[in-house]
């Protein structure tokens, strides 16, 4: 093993997901000296290798087959899924290389920028050492960031190197749909999958921790999806707990607190992340980290040492892409200017990547309860939209949460066609001031005729009739 000469940084960034790559295309043209890490042979992270990239490319993909299948101009041309299945699964690793490729060029063309290869860990709280094939490079900074990501959080009970056990990360190993699948873990990750693979004509069994699927969601939009996942033949039990699982040759049997035994050709632990800390020794830095192997942070995202920043799901909740991309922005000029001008949006819409995909800002009628804010609601049920029967995408239901008397728009929700795409409408006017965040912007507004869009007149115009 060898060991390189010392080189310095103003900053050193670990991590090319999306808080470190948007933290690094953010500082270049600073005129600061960069480095950025990555343990991995490709740039992008863990969302584009093993998360958000490749499950949503591999969920177009079948929800493009599912539109062949239920359309009758497209009956001649189906096919056996377990025949294409490989196809898909090659397709969205085209994509991920595709993106991969992409994001490699911010480096490549940068001249403020050093991206460098290998594990990096800390020496102390200036001192990163870099391990890439048996060799040793030491980088020394002003300013670090840890935007390092999550993993799969893996019970210590259950054997993961065993055939038939895949967590999110190595379910896209798999060469064709197993006739049975047992997902364990009911949260985001776990629903996608059970959408994606119930398409693909998987038997499901849905094993729901909590009384309701995703139950920080509206509940009538909560209760949409159990409906449309019970219809594609997926199997949801709520409120059960694992005991124990029995791996065998030929199958895999999940053992439930209340006595259940579940049988399914594979099964997929999909029950929370952990943050990708083990192997930097933080310890050498004074930072600490909880039990989930994260990092706590202040409000401009300084660690324990204030020269350290810590961005990205390796810090916990939202955990989501479009997050981290804002607080790698904010980052890049709290370290600039000490100060930071950018507010990274307190609303950060939800993206749920089911089938039917589902997407919400905002407070949710039981939240408005609670809190005892008067509300109406306006409704569009998708069926009613020219676009979706042009689609043969009817299922759907776009609401609107509004004060009953200031008219402000409290929450949105949208579960149907394009809802992640949906929902930036209504984000965009909530966040405009006093007066311009009310409902009847939607109805004083003009949309293309036919789209998606519209959805938002028919609700206002059902929402208003309720109080005028």
């Amino acid at each position: 093993m060898t060991n390189k000469n010392q080189e310095h940084f103003d900053i050193i960034i670990i991590g090319t997901g999306p808080a470190g790559e948007s933290t690094a295309s953010s500082l270049t043209g600073t005129g600061m000296k960069i480095a950025i890490i990555e343990k991995y042979s490709m740039v992008g992270g863990g969302s584009t290798h093993y998360g958000t990239i490749p499950s949503k490319a591999l969920r177009h993909a079948i929800e493009r087959m599912q539109e062949i299948e239920t359309n009758p101009l497209f009956h001649h041309t189906t096919t056996e899924k377990h025949n294409i299945i490989q196809h898909i699964m090659n397709s969205a690793k085209r994509v991920m290389t595709n993106i991969s490729q992409s994001k490699s060029k911010l480096y490549q063309e940068s001249n403020d920028i050093t991206l460098i290869h290998g594990m990096a860990s800390f020496v102390d709280c200036n001192t990163i050492q870099v391990l890439e094939h048996d060799e040793i490079k030491k980088l020394t900074a002003e300013r670090i960031i840890i935007a390092t990501g999550s993993h799969p959080y893996h019970p210590g009970n259950i054997d993961f190197s065993h055939p038939r056990v895949f967590d999110s990360d190595s379910i896209l190993n798999l060469k064709e749909p197993p006739t049975s699948i047992i997902i364990y873990g009911a949260g985001v990750i776990g629903c996608e999958y059970a959408s994606i693979f119930a398409g693909a004509g998987s038997k499901i069994e849905l094993i729901n921790t909590r009384d309701r699927l995703l139950s920080f969601l509206d509940s009538e939009i909560s209760e949409a999806l159990s409906y449309h996942m019970r219809e594609q033949n997926i199997s949801i039990k709520n409120n059960e707990e694992y005991d124990f699982v029995n791996l065998n040759n030929d199958n895999v049997e999940l053992h439930l607190k209340s006595g259940k035994i579940l049988k399914g050709d594979i099964i997929l632990w999909a029950n929370g992340r952990t943050g990708n800390a083990a192997n930097l020794n933080l310890e050498a830095a004074n930072i600490h980290v909880n039990n989930r192997l994260q990092i706590e942070v202040n409000n401009h995202y300084q660690t324990e040492q204030s020269h350290i920043y810590a961005i990205g799901d390796i810090i916990g909740w939202p955990a989501l892409a479009s997050a981290a991309y804002g607080q790698g922005r904010y980052v890049a000029e709290h370290i600039v200017k000490q100060e930071c001008d950018i507010k990274v949006d307190e609303n950060i819409p939800t993206g749920i990547y089911t089938i039917p995909e589902i997407s919400c800002i905002g407070k949710t009628e039981e939240e408005l309860t609670e809190e005892k804010i008067p509300y109406e609601v306006g409704k569009t049920n998708f069926k009613n939209l020219s676009r979706t029967h042009i689609r043969n995408q009817k299922s759907g239901i776009l609401k609107i949460l509004f004060h009953r008397e200031t008219l402000q728009i409290l929450g949105i929700h949208c579960f149907g066609y394009q809802a992640s795409d949906i929902i930036h409408i209504g984000q965009a006017i909530m966040a405009q001031p006093g007066s311009a965040n009310t409902i009847r912007y939607f109805i004083n507004t003009t949309f293309n005729y036919p789209t998606m869009a519209e959805a938002y007149k028919i609700a206002a115009l059902n929402g208003l009739s309720k109080i005028e």
